[in-house]
């Protein structure tokens, strides 16, 4: 039997539903209006600096290599050391924009990190450019830690997912153009040149982020407190399943920059002996792990994590096997399938840890993060050993063993029980 609502509470029922539309409307930045898409052009034009300036250097590798006199171990620091530095980063520089705020932050860090790009350029000696690609890195952590947060605050919540598939958008366009722009750039002008380009197209995109980006309307000073922060980090390593998924983001990541660290000394030798501008455009096998990124995170929502997860390493696996054989499509197929397999891994991983971490989110996706960009120092250092031990099987063995590993965690993984709050996870 329905209850028949009398008229005049129905009225305050409406009024009152209206006056929360009103306020979060005022408070938040939606869909369709100019802000919203200030904020959208602001984001991915500082995901798309980040990335570039991050791997810009992947593709000069051989040419440095040859350049300072160093092997391919010393020549892939510079693009782990920036790697390692932005580890660290990721755990203070969210903590000093809880206190400071968010785009003070995010905009040193971008102004910072090109400028330093652009002094890495005109740097006399090895030692020089790698201190200055550490800064870079360290630089770099403040709009990575930061522009997640900023978006969920500031975006209405019933579009926060459209606005962060741009800015992932931005840091993938920016990861591809960076290696293409340096990879065809090298062919043709020096290193030095190729990095003076990056780095200033890095400073026109930090303009256009600090013009446009509107301030934060909802950001809440708090003060910094150490035990609060070692408080949440403990809690994440006492779950079940979090620290496998920051191991996971190591393995994974350190396999993927592994991969592309070493492809170009492969193929500008024997028996290919491609040019620096075709290797840096099959950067263009990035548009696959674009694409997986968001396929295989809908597979995910609709079958589970767990019964999707593996299956992406699988993939990774079955693109390495195939890149091992000679003939050069198969060594492009390979890439492709890898790469493919490897974004649908970490969309995977990195939203499992928001449906795994109950309290102190940030912290776990700081942790994450951490151990992502950890694994891409650590293992894509060790890659160069690697290959100056047994050449592209030494490369194949390497990334297998982090695979196998990867297998063994997800496997892990898949066995947990699904907590009461989480059983989608």
């Amino acid at each position: 039997m329905k209850t028949a609502v009398a008229p005049q509470a129905q009225e305050i029922h409406d009024s009152t539903l209206a006056d929360i539309a009103t306020q979060l409307s005022e408070t938040y930045i939606e869909k369709g209006t100019p802000l919203f898409m200030r904020t959208v052009l602001a984001l991915f034009s500082g995901g798309f600096a980040t990335f570039a300036l991050l791997y810009c250097v992947q593709p000069m590798m051989p040419i440095l290599s040859h350049e300072f006199s160093i092997n391919a171990a010393q020549s892939s620091l510079i693009l782990s050391v920036a790697t390692g530095m932005l580890a660290i980063g990721l755990l203070i520089t969210g903590p000093i924009s809880d206190a400071i705020g968010r785009k003070p932050v995010m905009v040193a860090a971008l102004f910072s990190a090109a400028l330093c790009t652009i002094a890495s350029a005109l740097m006399p000696t090895w030692e020089g450019v790698l201190v200055m690609r550490a800064l870079v890195g360290l630089s770099l952590s403040g709009l990575a830690a930061v522009a997640m947060t900023y978006l969920s605050e500031e975006i209405h919540p019933e579009h926060i997912g459209l606005a962060m598939g741009l800015y992932i958008g931005g840091n993938a366009i920016g990861g591809m153009s960076g290696r293409l722009i340096s990879g065809v750039l090298i062919d043709y002008v020096s290193w030095h040149t190729a990095m003076l380009v990056v780095g200033g197209l890095a400073l026109v995109a930090a303009s256009v982020f600090v013009k446009v980006l509107p301030a934060s309307k909802n950001f809440r000073p708090r003060q910094m407190n150490p035990r609060g922060l070692l408080d949440g980090f403990t809690m994440h390593f006492r779950d079940a399943g979090l620290p496998w998924l920051f191991l996971e983001g190591f393995l994974l990541m350190g396999a993927f920059v592994t991969m592309f660290n070493y492809i170009g000394y492969r193929l500008l030798g024997e028996p290919y002996h491609m040019s620096q501008a075709l290797v840096g455009l099959l950067s263009v096998v990035y548009l696959s792990g674009i694409y997986s990124s968001a396929k295989i995170g809908s597979l995910a929502d609709k079958y589970g994590r767990r019964n999707v997860f593996w299956m992406s390493i699988v993939l990774m696996f079955a693109g390495l096997l195939i890149n091992l054989f000679s003939p050069l499509p198969m060594v492009i197929g390979g890439m492709l399938i890898f790469t493919f397999g490897f974004f649908g891994a970490h969309s995977v991983a990195s939203s499992w840890i928001g449906k795994r971490a109950i309290k102190a989110k940030g912290q776990a996706s700081s942790l994450y993060l951490f151990c992502y960009y950890l694994g891409s120092s650590v293992a894509g250092t060790l890659g160069g050993l690697a290959w100056h031990f047994g050449g592209w099987n030494g490369i194949g063995a390497f990334i297998s063993t982090l695979l196998v590993l990867a297998l063994l965690v997800a496997a892990k993984l898949a066995k947990l029980a699904p907590l009461r709050a989480k059983a989608s996870a």
